[in-house]
């Protein structure tokens, strides 16, 4: 039954972002585009999903436990770190210069597009390095981040 709530939940997102142009990088990019052809319906979307993540957290948190799991599992850490504005640096970057979101690229792959493809692939090769970078400092006894 998991897998099936998982698949469900991914086809509610891939219909999400489709329906909203999430997944066409022109849409993404315009809204960044100020003094130009500037887009302000991605102020729309993130506002409708911060809103349905807002009403979702209040109903769900009062629960014991998730439907389909023995326990909810909360991010741990608080504060900020040095790999987290790292990773948002790098997060705002591939934003702003593709116009995709990773969730979206995934998503858009369906088209068949060339720069879907190549967000994707560029992405899971920067996944990839950053836990081989995390392993080797592991392995050779440097502090880690949990």
């Amino acid at each position: 039954m998991g897998k099936f709530i998982v698949f469900i939940s991914g086809l509610l997102f891939g219909a999400g972002v489709t329906i909203s142009e999430m997944v066409n990088p022109t849409k993404v990019l315009n809204f960044f585009d100020f003094l130009g052809a500037w887009d302000p319906t991605l102020i729309f979307v993130m506002g409708a999903g911060l809103l349905v993540t807002l009403i979702g957290y209040q109903i769900i948190l009062k629960r014991e436990a998730p439907l389909f799991a023995p326990a909810f599992r909360l991010p741990a850490l608080q504060g900020t770190d040095a790999k987290l504005l790292i990773g948002a640096a790098l997060f705002g970057m591939g934003w702003g210069l593709s116009g995709f979101c990773p969730g979206p690229a995934v998503a858009s792959l369906v088209f068949g597009r060339t720069e879907s493809i190549t967000f994707v692939v560029a992405m899971a090769a920067g996944m990839i390095l950053a836990k081989q970078m995390h392993k080797l400092k592991h392995f050779k006894g440097g502090q880690t981040c949990s």
